[in-house]
Order: structure tokens, then sequence, then C-alpha cells
């Protein structure tokens, strides 16, 4: 996903984030500058959908405006192996089979 937020805060007249702080509070919005200058300056890990929905009501867009899908890098033409899982170094991909137990006692012997 790429994250739009500056480029959608240009676009109505906002070039700071204590500007954007500052329009945010006027929908009872209240993050600390910290956290709105993180989202200023790159994109966050996480959003709540709330204050998602809070901040298309202050910038006046909608949520395709603040996150447009990209598509991956390996679907765009790299073609890297995906990571197998433990023990599937050998697996063709078919069906899992269990395998017979061997010969003898069912149970351990207790320890001495």
């Amino acid at each position: 996903m790429k994250w739009n937020l500056r480029m959608v805060a240009a676009q109505r007249d906002l070039w700071r984030p204590t500007e954007l702080l500052e329009a945010f509070k006027t929908v009872g919005f209240t993050p600390s500058l910290s956290k709105v200058a993180a989202m200023w300056s790159g994109t966050p890990v996480t959003v709540r959908l709330d204050d998602l929905d809070k901040m298309c009501a202050v910038l006046n867009c909608t949520v395709g405006d603040l996150l447009q899908a990209e598509p991956l890098e390996a679907a765009a033409g790299e073609s890297e192996a995906l990571p197998k899982a433990v023990g599937a170094e050998g697996s063709d991909g078919g069906p899992v089979r269990p395998t017979p137990r061997r010969q003898g006692s069912r149970r351990s012997l207790p320890p001495n």
C-alpha cells in the first residue's frame, strides 16, 4: 500500500504536521504531535479504522485517496522462490500421508 497523507494534506493547503494536528482537533481526533509527525514522514504499520475515518473527514477525502494499492514486487516480474515449511524440502506438494509406527512395543519403558 502507498500512504498518501502528505499529498492529500498538501492538496488541502496543509503543509506541516502541526497544521494537520490542528485540523484533526476540529473533529475530535487528538493524536500526539509525534504520532502525526510519524504518519506525515512515513508509512504507518497500522492505522485504526476510526482514526482513518476521522482523517478522511478532516481532509475531505476517501480511504482510497490516503491508501493506494500497489502491485507486489514479486508479482511485477521478479520470480522469487517462496520459503518452504520446515521438513518440506523433499515434498512434492502432494497430500500428507501418515507414516506407520515401527514394530515393537507401543510404549516406552519407564526409567529405572
